[in-house]
């Protein structure tokens, strides 16, 4: 074990000439070693604290503002007013202290205070500069002047190389709006759902919670968000993941999926090896926030709260509400493999271990033939399961004893391995290949994830991977920050021996290589499949936690399995690839892509089930402090008389696309009122939540909460390793992710545009429902898309004509 490693480091016996001691010397390096490495962290820690701490200004910059008053000084000029000489007064004069020093003295303090005045009022200024939102709203490739002038500004006071944390006190906290605003947008938004009547008495109910309740829950929401950061985002923390008691497996969590096309080696300990010192690079870096902010435009900086919980954190179950538990820098990794749990070491003399050492220790562990303890197969079914046994078995039976220090050891890793035994990944020549990946990552056995952690990395036999996702402590793009994030840049190509078209895309890449493009063209492997690098034969084996699991437990933890298992076979998967077209295709129709797509499931929608329903597309608020989601309402007035136009063959082609444009510019509009706080749905969830506190009962509240989002849908944001040309590397994308239904009745559709001519769609459906099968919605989804595309091509066609 690596404790007792350690531990042997000192030896010692008592003889009758006293205590005769033996030091091991390579222990003894290993510690000091690990001792430089703390405390080399915490140096760089301090230095980045600084260095955000006084952000957009430099430290260096003190000395300027110093250098430039005592200049004044020494000419006589006295740019304080006054305040120098105030200050100087307040000093006793002492043999220690001559009036020279006492000026020198007082101008560095008055250096000092203008230096931190002027930190602050730039600060309030890009602050103010990032309250503007009208850039958002201008036609897409075209940028007024004042437009152009706000950019130059937020540039000038944004700063050089911001580092993570940066731009965090200068982001607006997130506005409220006003309940006029919400209400009249509500009813904009449920009007094509509703016929007359239904409509007309929601308006009544709408108008009364306006009139008679709004405004005293509006004012205690305004306080709120005066006082707290962000006025959302810790109640729906709290409310929308915390306090649910159902299961999170496939309820909550999320998937991301590997390189579609690619494997990089076959050789499962190996990949698994590559990629976990990827995400241990990435983690030094996020620790010591060297990491550069997300920026809009690359311009507008996006809130980056959320990603400080990435790793090291679990979410524990309670009775009555979960918790979040976040550490700091944990060096171990707990490994799931047929039945059994490992605790591998990360660190090895103060580094982290190299690729081919990780290979290693995870070869061992496949290696290993010893068979689980009673009750450890499927001990995770426990995460997978509803929230209260779950509680409730942890404080009973893993509160004390092996079993709490091997719990304790799972929760406190910096994350989960699964070295899945099985074999996934898309292979066009395998039917439902996609489908079968998908549900694989999204719930497996239901007991090989453990459901809590951050993320469960998976790596199949085959050498393919994936994620498996907690959805409470953040939202997936920043699950795909870190799964294509860039990290260490400064080593060179790949080896000689590499293809030419390898190390041309190493060189497109340079500067934004992520997790899995460092697995690929960075660490690379040898020809037989192996990490590089040399073996270690020299490191302690992995760890098997043991578990001491009564009778009573082992059917708690069957009665989980089999509630998960129930959910699991429930769910319907299709994996739709759509090459016809893409993004390409769709700009030049001088559309939003996001707005094409959203207008096709429409069209679907209709056509799967011959009604609209409420549909949910999640959009950002992260230019926000601590900003999360916002629902676009994508069922529209607008996006209904489309629909109803395209299944009307008496209706020309040029009035259907008509129609098509003004339901995606209504689509746009709503997008970025959402983007910039004036959604419509946290803003009710809140008052909702406030008015629970007041004990004020709502009916209209109530309504607008309970009812069901029957088409739940998500765009997976853009890969940056897309942004190489995809017609010179057409095998280097990736396939995105996926969750799963939210309604029983209903679809959830996530769908990632994949440089210009691929579109991904993950279908999740119900199989219990009768209304519902995914590969058909997924028929109907090509068929949309294709059929919106032919209105273009039959305008192009006329105007040729003409």
């Amino acid at each position: 074990m690596a404790e007792a490693h350690q531990a042997v480091g000192f030896q010692f016996t008592v003889t009758s000439d006293g205590i005769d001691l033996h030091l091991s010397r390579e222990v003894l390096k290993h510690i000091y070693l690990s001792g430089v490495t703390s405390w080399t962290k915490r140096a760089i820690r301090f230095k980045n604290g600084i260095l955000t701490g006084v952000y957009p200004a430099s430290p260096s910059s003190l000395l300027i503002v110093v250098i430039a008053i005592m200049s004044t000084i020494y000419a006589k000029i006295d740019p304080s007013l006054g305040m120098i000489d105030t200050i100087k007064r307040t000093m006793s004069v002492s043999g220690y202290m001559t009036v020279q020093t006492q000026t020198v003295l007082s101008a560095i303090l008055f250096s000092t205070g203008l230096w931190l005045s002027l930190i602050l009022m730039l600060r309030y200024i890009l602050k103010a500069l990032l309250s503007y939102h009208a850039w958002i709203f201008e036609s897409h490739g075209k940028i007024s002047f004042c437009t152009k002038l706000w950019l130059s500004l937020v540039k000038m006071f944004s700063g050089r190389r911001p580092l993570l944390y940066s731009f965090q006190t200068s982001l607006p906290r997130l506005p409220v709006p006003s309940v006029d605003d919400t209400i009249t947008r509500y009813l904009e938004s449920v009007r094509p759902l509703l016929d007359d009547e239904q409509y007309n008495q929601m308006e009544v109910v709408a108008n009364d919670f306006k009139k008679d309740q709004a405004p005293k829950l509006q004012k205690y929401l305004i306080l709120k968000s005066w006082w707290a950061t962000n006025y959302v985002s810790d109640w729906w923390e709290e409310y929308i993941y915390l306090r649910g008691r159902s299961p999170i497996m496939v309820n909550s969590n999320f998937y991301s999926m590997d390189l579609l096309y690619v494997t990089p080696t076959h050789r499962q300990a190996a990949r698994a090896g590559n990629v976990v010192h990827a995400m241990l690079q990435y983690r030094r870096k996020l620790e010591r926030r060297e990491h550069a902010p997300l920026r809009a435009l690359g311009v507008v900086p996006m809130c980056s709260y959320q990603m400080e919980r990435m790793f090291n954190t679990t979410r524990i179950p309670g009775i009555e509400t979960d918790f979040v538990q976040h550490l700091s820098d944990r060096k171990h990794l707990v490994v799931y493999h047929k039945g059994r749990f490992f605790k591998v070491w990360l660190y090895y003399g103060g580094r982290h271990l190299w690729p081919s050492e990780l290979e290693t220790q995870f070869q061992r562990i496949l290696d290993d033939t010893t068979e689980p303890q009673p009750g450890e197969l499927k001990l995770a079914a426990l995460t997978a399961g509803n929230r209260v046994p779950w509680a409730r078995a942890r404080l009973k039976y893993f509160s004390q004893g092996v079993n709490k220090a091997s719990l304790e050891a799972i929760e406190t890793s910096a994350f989960f391995l699964s070295l899945d035994d099985e074999v996934h990944g898309y292979d066009p020549d395998k039917l439902r290949s996609l489908d079968l990946y998908a549900k694989s990552l999204l719930h497996g056995k239901c007991y090989d994830r453990w459901f809590d952690k951050s993320f469960t990395l998976i790596a199949y036999k085959n050498g393919k991977l994936g994620v498996n996702a907690e959805h409470s402590w953040a939202d997936a793009p920043i699950i795909g920050h870190m799964w294509e994030f860039p990290l260490c840049i400064k080593d060179g190509p790949p080896s000689k021996g590499h293809p030419a078209n390898l190390t041309q895309l190493w060189e497109a890449l340079e500067s934004t290589r992520y997790v899995l493009a460092t697995d690929c063209f960075h660490l690379g492997y040898t020809e037989e499949g192996h990490c590089k690098g040399d073996i270690n034969k020299g490191l302690p084996p992995p760890t098997k936690l043991q578990w001491d699991i009564p009778l009573e437990c082992q059917e708690v933890i069957e009665e989980s399995y089999m509630v998960a298992k129930v959910i699991a076979d429930d769910v319907d998967f299709h994996g739709c690839l759509f090459d016809e077209f893409g993004k390409g295709l769709i700009k030049k129709s001088r559309t939003s892509p996001d707005a094409f797509i959203q207008l096709a499931l429409q069209l679907a929608q209709f056509r799967d089930k011959g009604e609209f329903c409420l549909t949910y597309e999640a959009s950002m608020t992260r230019m926000f402090r601590e900003g999360r989601t916002e629902t676009v309402r994508s069922c529209t007035s607008e996006s209904t008389a489309f629909v109803r136009a395209m299944e009307d063959k008496n209706t020309a082609s040029a009035q259907k696309l008509d129609l098509f444009r003004k339901a995606a510019d209504k689509h746009q509009n709503m997008y970025r009122l959402a983007m910039t706080g004036s959604g419509i749905d946290r803003h009710l969830f809140c008052l909702y939540i406030m008015s629970k506190y007041l004990s004020i009962d709502s009916p209209f509240l109530k309504q607008v909460l309970s009812e069901p989002w029957r088409l739940s849908t998500s765009q997976t944001p853009q890969q940056q390793l897309n942004m190489v040309d995809i017609k010179t590397f057409p095998r280097y994308v990736g396939a995105g992710g996926g969750f799963g239904p939210v309604a029983d009745d209903g679809y959830g559709v996530s769908y990632i545009i994949i440089g210009e001519n691929l579109i991904t769609f993950h279908i999740s459906s119900k199989f219990s429902s009768p209304e519902t099968d995914s590969y058909r919605f997924g028929q109907n989804i090509r068929q949309a898309m294709l059929d919106i595309c032919a209105l273009f091509d039959q305008k192009d066609k006329n105007e040729k004509e003409m």
